[in-house]
């Protein structure tokens, strides 16, 4: 089997993205399951029901959130209905939601979990040990177990990787923005990268207006950042699966903007 997974979608940009090659990519990969990072995805912060739904739509099974889960406080009024969305699990006790979903897959379920860092991000509870209780969960129903680690900290990431090695399917990190290159397959089985990248703006800082982000760094004062419009990308993975053992046999990068992959829509 195989799982397609797109990095953090950024505003309007990010979500013509997905709408226009995400259709697109499920046909050339086939994934079995898709899964969608939608925290920034509602004018940068946050997600709103709308979106959530369109996500689906377009052919994701489950949307993940990260630290700007509840930015559009609409969320709110949906996410405990919202049977796909997850969001961090180790928010503190009685946060709306839920930080674990399963997908069925004919006759195969994947567990898809969802934890944030605490490096340089709010002090929530410990991912590592949260993990740990969902893991034991989820191996009562499957062996197929997918983690969207929403971190600051590559060390943090790289952390979270090696202490759920041969535990999981994959643990992708998201919220930096950046994709990174060490996409690889741990000695125990387990799909590994340290940020998958974001889907949104290409000529931004992280997907906002380069203009403000380069004031804050000039002169230290506080500043709005609003996304930007301009040239677009797509970032993401793809990782292929036993479906008996549940382990990752392979990863493999996605990246499409103006200077790296052509794809055609």
């Amino acid at each position: 089997m195989r799982i397609m997974f797109i990095g953090d979608v950024v505003g309007s940009p990010g979500r013509k993205m997905i709408q226009d090659y995400v259709p697109a990519l499920k046909k050339k990969y086939g994934p079995t399951v898709t899964i969608i990072n939608g925290e920034n995805a509602a004018g940068g912060k946050g997600i709103t029901e709308a979106i959530y739904r369109n996500f689906l739509e377009c052919g994701a099974q489950a949307v993940t959130l990260g630290n700007h889960a509840w930015d559009n406080r609409g969320v709110f009024e949906f996410i405990d209905q919202a049977k796909y969305l997850v969001r961090p699990a180790n928010f503190p006790e009685g946060a709306p939601g839920s930080g674990i979903c399963y997908v069925k897959c004919n006759s195969v379920e994947v567990a898809i979990i969802n934890l944030q860092g605490r490096t340089f991000l709010p002090p929530i509870d410990c991912p590592f040990k949260k993990a740990d209780e969902l893991i034991a969960e989820a191996e009562k129903r499957t062996s197929i177990i997918f983690v969207d680690f929403h971190a600051e900290a590559t060390s943090e990431k790289q952390a979270m990787g090696w202490y759920l090695d041969g535990r999981v399917t994959a643990v992708v990190g998201t919220h930096t923005h950046v994709q990174t290159a060490d996409n690889r397959i741990l000695p125990k089985g387990t799909a590994y990268i340290t940020d998958v990248g974001m889907t949104g703006p290409y000529d931004g800082i992280l997907g906002v207006e380069r203009e403000a982000v380069l004031k804050r760094f000039l002169t230290s004062l506080p500043v709005r950042f609003e996304v930007t419009d301009g040239r677009t990308q797509l970032s993401g993975v793809v990782i292929d699966v036993s479906p008996q053992t549940g382990k990752a046999t392979k990863i493999e990068r996605i990246m499409i903007n103006d200077d790296h992959l052509s794809f055609e829509v």
